[in-house]
């Protein structure tokens, strides 16, 4: 069986004819003596003998190995592997992943224990600015894994109907009963544990009432309504299973004239910031809007706010917006469970100066991050600051392409890919005095991670033969850095390989990790180009607890997260504790 297909190709230009030759690669000496190890004569490895070696070597469970076995017998069609079949088999992102593609982590606890996919401004196509509303994002969101869906809620031109657009900006609206019934459609998809719709709720009394009907027909039996006002305790995704909740600030009753006279005072201030109590006012976005905007101004304009009891029994996690500073916004009630949102710069100052009230704040409730309004083109902010701080909602723009969305992507390919990845235990539980992790400590390596990458492969598949260079095959280098806790960043690089599609590099780094836990490795190939920038040929991040030991096919993905066909990376992981005098 031939792993790498040989093709020559004479390319021809106006003045010269370039070879574009492509030269079958061996496999590595490690896999050679893996090989011979596990086959007994060196020639032939029987199933039992591969099933010894995927349980001694790989860390398969015996418990797995059966169905694992299985899947490549299936695909191979042979009842003994050659080394060719070996190496393969090894090469096969499908039948030999970095990590595991199984839910695998316990599901009873409390959502607050959970990092939640979630997503930001979740209709929108593009821009922050102009860009057009639509279902197709929140869709596409849903079918990566996302389990929080955003919707900005406004009335229309008469006042009768509902939509969704981001408000005070030039964005084309799409109506809310079709953003709902593309949730409902594409919800569980990927994994059936609970979707989140948060409101940012720009409503009057009547027409919240008509979402609360809305939001009730149609999802039916999916909605799950809380039995009491307040949850003292959040179910876990394991009770949720195919269930919608509705996160949003429930609305205010009956405000007095002297709250009306002090929301007047205050409007300068809180009209257009979504947590307007944070203690920096310089922290304003037109990101995130208060909530409760249009029935202030229905207020003042002497109109009496209406109580609107159907809406209230659809919300299952309230949002709070304390009036006394960060610092009271952080205490624990033993008796209410809340949501809090911070722009991502006031996250940065709250976690200078109130770190560790943000981890015993998200013990038990709900912290969310979000972008800050300048972010007009749908990038996105480094998402480890409000992870180290116990963070479940680092809201993300899906379409703002880069670096952060790259970590987000990795970290949600943990447990399954199934929307939801258990927090670490130094985040959920406090110490024996009651104290929390501080995410500030200078903490020592106590793991380290070795990696050996041998190869890349499936360019050739995946790229036109002149994509990187019109005169010769490419020149690949391949860079890998972990992002994390601060001492833990790092980022190294292979030598590069001249004028090959099939590059053998088989070079080995290690990583020392003080909080593996929450540490990605990020691995980006380019193409080496003296005359301009190098050229991007494919990128991954994987959550580095979740790396299986042994040699595995690493697939890499476009600049968007999407996987490519058929390129990608034969590397070998190993993780191992590291002891300290």
């Amino acid at each position: 069986m031939t792993i790498l297909q040989t093709d020559t190709v004479m390319a021809n230009y106006n003045c010269f004819t370039t070879n574009f030759k492509v030269i079958e690669a061996e496999p590595p000496s490690d896999v050679k003596q893996a090989f011979e190890k596990y086959s007994g004569d060196g020639n032939h490895m029987t199933v039992d003998q591969l099933r010894l070696f995927l349980v001694e070597d790989h860390g398969v469970l015996i418990s797995d190995v059966g169905s694992v076995i299985e899947e490549i017998v299936k695909s191979i069609s042979v009842k003994y592997l050659s080394l060719e079949d070996f190496h393969h088999f090894l090469f096969d992102t499908k039948l030999n992943p970095p990590i595991r593609s199984q839910v695998h982590q316990d599901m009873t606890a409390p959502l607050s224990h959970y990092y939640i996919y979630t997503g930001h401004n979740s209709y929108l196509t593009g821009n922050q600015i102009s860009s057009k509303c639509s279902v197709r994002p929140i869709i596409k969101a849903l079918k990566r894994g996302v389990k929080v869906i955003e919707l900005d809620l406004w009335p229309n031109s008469s006042k009768a109907d509902v939509r969704v657009l981001h408000g005070r900006t030039f964005t084309s609206p799409v109506k809310l009963i079709k953003c709902l019934e593309a949730i409902r459609d594409n919800a569980f998809v990927v994994s059936p544990y609970p979707v989140i719709i948060t409101f940012e709720d720009h409503l009057t009394p009547d027409l919240r009432a008509k979402v609360a009907k809305m939001v009730t027909e149609t999802f039916g039996e999916m909605l799950f309504k809380p039995e009491s006002a307040n949850l003292d305790k959040l179910p876990s995704p394991e009770n949720l299973k195919n269930r919608i909740l509705i996160s949003t600030k429930p609305p205010k009753e009956c405000l007095e004239a002297e709250d009306v006279e002090h929301s007047s005072s205050q409007k300068s201030q809180v009209s257009y910031v979504d947590d307007a109590w944070i203690e920096d006012k310089g922290f304003k976005s037109g990101s995130d809007t208060s909530d409760d905007d249009a029935e202030t101004e229905d207020l003042l304009k002497g109109k009496k706010s209406h109580s609107s009891p159907a809406y209230k029994q659809v919300i299952a996690i309230h949002a709070g917006k304390p009036k006394n500073g960060l610092k009271d916004a952080l205490k624990v009630e033993n008796d209410k469970i809340r949501r809090l949102s911070l722009p991502e710069q006031a996250l940065e100052k709250a976690a200078e100066k109130h770190g560790q009230d943000l981890v015993r704040f998200t013990q038990n409730n709900i912290l969310r991050i979000y972008p800050k309004g300048t972010r007009i083109t749908s990038s996105n902010y480094k998402p480890l600051t409000g992870w180290m701080h116990g963070a479940q909602m680092i809201a993300f723009n899906m379409q703002g392409y880069g670096r952060s969305l790259s970590l987000m992507h990795g970290m949600f390919r943990a447990n399954g890919n199934c929307g939801y990845v258990k927090k670490p235990d130094f985040l959920i539980r406090c110490g024996s005095n009651n104290e929390v992790f501080d995410p500030k400590a200078n903490l020592p390596p106590k793991t380290s991670l070795k990696m050996k990458i041998y190869m890349g492969d499936g360019w050739l598949s995946d790229f036109k033969k002149t994509h990187f260079d019109i005169c010769s095959p490419p020149d690949f280098y391949t860079k890998v850095g972990i992002a994390g806790a601060s001492v833990d960043k790092i980022t190294k690089r292979t030598k590069r390989k001249n004028n090959t599609w099939t590059p053998v590099w088989n070079e080995e780094f290690t990583f020392p990790l003080a909080v593996p836990e929450l540490a990605l490795l990020r691995i980006v190939v380019y193409d080496h180009n003296m005359a301009q920038k190098n050229n991007f040929a494919g990128q991954i991040c994987l959550p580095v607890s979740e790396l299986r030991p042994g040699i595995h096919a690493v697939p890499l993905c476009n600049r968007k997260g999407d996987q490519y066909g058929s390129t990608r990376l034969l590397m070998r992981f190993e993780l191992s504790e590291i002891y300290l005098d």
